[in-house]
């Protein structure tokens, strides 16, 4: 057998019901020890993932990119749609947003949570926080989420939630 027909394997990650594209990217990264340059060589996506992991859709994803990560990932590309904004829905890229309860419950940062149209969570009757309410300091993006805490204090997400405001 030559080295060169070995094909790499790839540890498999689920995605959760609602989860951001972002965040399933770097949960994928992790899961897989790449950089997102390293996802983007594999599917030949080049910059793309970079650019994802950031919530800059525009251009958003082609159905050609959507299947070409899909083969990488393991992951139906429709499946991978539904990690999108819908078509038509204004995003907002900063500040993140999280509900602490959501996150409890499932450890994954919601797509939904980043639409303009969303400023709280309508299943817990919360408003979504956008900083860490013990130090002040902004979310950073989903992708680089690997412990569910503030990055800056480590108070961890579930902690956050006796912060949130009924509305």
């Amino acid at each position: 057998m030559e080295v060169e027909n070995i094909k790499p394997w790839l540890f498999r990650v689920q995605p959760y019901q609602g989860e951001s594209l972002s965040h399933f990217l770097g949960r994928f990264r992790r899961a897989n020890d790449l950089t997102p340059t390293g996802l983007g060589k594999a599917a030949g996506l080049g910059g793309a993932i970079a650019r994802w992991e950031k919530f800059r859709f525009n251009p958003p994803p082609t159905r050609q990119q959507l299947e070409a990560l899909a083969v990488v990932v393991g992951v139906d590309a429709d499946r991978l749609a539904h990690m999108l904004p819908p078509a038509g829905v204004g995003m907002k890229l900063e500040p993140i947003r999280l509900c602490a309860v959501c996150y409890t419950e499932s450890p994954c940062h919601k797509i939904e949570w980043q639409f303009k149209v969303t400023q709280r969570c309508d299943r817990h009757k919360l408003s979504l926080l956008s900083e860490c309410p013990n130090c002040g300091a902004r979310f950073k993006f989903p992708a680089l989420w690997a412990d569910g805490w503030c990055q800056r204090c480590f108070m961890t997400f579930t902690d956050m939630a006796q912060c949130q405001k009924h509305y």
